[in-house]
């Protein structure tokens, strides 16, 4: 009698659930035991315990699809951002160096709105080349600038001799001074302005000293020489590119050609050749126009000179004389022309280029 093998009953496996999970491929091997042996790599679920891992987190993360493959999570999440010391120093002539890397603002300044139009606009920060090592210093860059908007931070850059960035209130105000002071000779030196690829200047704790002992970086949040600070402020300035005839004032209302002078010479640039004063508008004080010999000259005494006290016995603070550049391009000798020259400012009174009447 033919005898047959015993008949082994047959045993129903459930599926084993692997959603999310990377199970070993190697069956040999028990798998719990598989699942707690899986790498530990970045590009698979952290293990909170040694043999468990967080499937729900990991479904919740990539879906039904499991962990995505090697190198994704790397390229996802970027590089870790370069660290950088609080002063901003030891970077190249635009600060920060790490490409794409913006830090974040600082907590205690609201920093003014920007204007983020379109290119080649990037920012509010604009870098500055050119500047005599000698003398340049943050008060008298600011004097320059606030011409075209309202300066919030200057910083020199103690790597690059000469070099300054300078944070403006908008876009904007850098797209002026960029337009109207980019290649103008400053003596012996010729500044060059373009856009910063940094967003906002952060604040020096400890800045160093420049040659004539002021600080290389300050904060001009609030300074009343900003001229772009109210509406009525702005809609008196009238912009204009750099020119040999400056127009001056809020100077005292009886104030000599001698005392204009004398500020100048008392801040080691040329004076004026020719000073020319209008009519008086009213008591609080007095306006004209100056002609330097050329624009050079005309460009450093803004620097030097702008916003200069001027004592006057009558008044209990000293008037802030208030230079800008002048639509004028000569100054005439004769009353006739200097008559000329005050209707043509009272025709636009925009050409006041800042506050005429205030004085502090």
């Amino acid at each position: 009698m033919l005898r047959l093998p015993p008949i082994l009953p047959v045993v129903r496996v459930s599926p084993i659930y692997t959603k999310g999970l990377n199970l070993c491929d190697d069956w040999s091997t028990d798998p719990p035991q598989a699942l707690s042996n899986r790498s530990t790599n970045e590009d698979t679920c952290s293990q909170h315990s040694q043999n468990s891992c967080d499937h729900t987190q990991n479904d919740m993360e990539f879906g039904s699809g499991g962990p995505p493959p090697p190198g994704m999570m790397k390229d996802r999440h970027g590089p870790p951002p370069p660290h950088h010391p609080r002063d901003g120093r030891g970077y190249g002539p635009e600060g920060y160096g790490g490409e794409g890397f913006v830090p974040p603002p600082p907590m205690h300044h609201s920093m003014p709105p920007q204007n983020q139009g379109g290119p080649p606009q990037q920012g509010a920060v604009m870098m500055v080349y050119g500047l005599d090592p000698q003398t340049a210093n943050a008060d008298r860059l600011f004097n320059l600038c606030c011409l075209y908007g309202n300066v919030v931070r200057i910083k020199f850059l103690k790597t690059k001799e000469g070099t300054a960035m300078v944070q403006m209130g908008d876009g904007v105000s850098v797209e002026r001074c960029v337009q109207n002071l980019n290649n103008v000779t400053v003596g012996d030196y010729t500044l060059t302005l373009a856009f910063s690829k940094q967003a906002y200047l952060s604040e020096v704790m400890n800045p160093y000293p420049l040659p004539d002992k002021s600080p290389s970086f300050k904060d001009y949040v609030g300074n009343k020489n900003n001229r772009f600070l109210t509406p009525a402020s702005i809609h008196k300035n009238r912009i204009q590119p750099p020119s040999k005839v400056l127009h001056f004032f809020n100077t005292p209302p009886d104030v000599s050609d001698e005392q204009l002078l004398q500020v100048f010479e008392d801040y080691g640039v040329a004076p004026p050749h020719t000073i020319s004063k209008f009519p008086l508008k009213s008591e609080r004080s007095s306006s004209g126009l100056m002609e330097f010999q050329n624009i050079s000259q005309s460009v450093m005494a803004i620097m030097a000179c702008n916003h200069a006290t001027i004592q006057h016995p009558g008044a209990k603070f000293p008037f802030v004389m208030k230079l800008c550049f002048s639509s004028s391009r000569q100054i005439g000798q004769g009353k006739g022309q200097q008559k000329k020259e005050n209707q043509g400012q009272d025709s636009n009174p925009r050409q006041n280029n800042g506050m005429a009447d205030d004085y502090y």
